[in-house]
């Protein structure tokens, strides 16, 4: 059934894609492809799931055939990166980021490109003509981040992130974490490798 979703899907996104080439001739092409992922996040059910991910599949680097991509949910950079088995809930936020296979990601999750995205140290000049850095965000394999996270900064394997959330810093592998800003509370498994520490 999976297959022949996927078959009708890829037909039904051809639209989209011409679009989506067309708007690259007028608009750059990371414009364009945040207004094609705000135009698709819009369609409900199963059929927006399906229609999300053939576009994306279509026009990112890497994108598991089995994620699935949630109501509401707009990506902003077409170099983002989707493993296998991926559940991207509904109405995330995501930026220049990979998320690794098995990764889950619950509703409302904003995933953004490190602490340093505008730079504040001069009044003279208005804070968006300041520039700023925007690292990629990894979310390593296996890693549940809790509804309304907010992550600027990478996430470790096997991880589990608090909802609520705010990730300032690098969390290690198998770590949870949890508050304002997240700090490790204890790991899913001890030194020995068996269950939760």
């Amino acid at each position: 059934m999976k297959k022949i979703f996927r078959f009708f899907s890829a037909i039904g996104i051809l639209p989209v894609i011409i679009l989506y080439g067309c708007c690259r001739l007028i608009l750059s092409r990371q414009r364009a492809f945040a207004d094609m992922t705000q135009l698709l996040a819009l369609f409900p059910g199963i059929v927006g799931e399906y229609l999300r991910l053939a576009f994306l599949r279509c026009v990112l680097p890497s994108c598991g055939q089995n994620a699935c991509i949630g109501f509401g949910t707009i990506f902003s950079h077409p170099t983002a990166e989707i493993g296998e088995d991926v559940y991207v809930g509904p109405y995330c936020i995501l930026g220049d980021i990979t998320l690794e296979k098995d990764v889950l990601l619950a509703s409302g999750v904003s995933i953004a490109n490190g602490t340093q995205q505008h730079f504040i140290d001069r009044t003279d000049v208005p804070i968006r003509l300041q520039g700023g850095e925007f690292p990629r965000v990894t979310v390593g394999e296996d890693s549940w981040i809790g509804e309304r996270a907010i992550v600027l900064a990478d996430v470790g394997r096997h991880c589990v992130i608090g909802a609520g959330a705010l990730v300032l810093e690098s969390i290690p592998d198998y770590a949870i974490a949890v508050g304002v800003p997240a700090k490790v509370v204890k790991f899913r498994k001890k030194p020995d490798g068996d269950g939760i520490q």
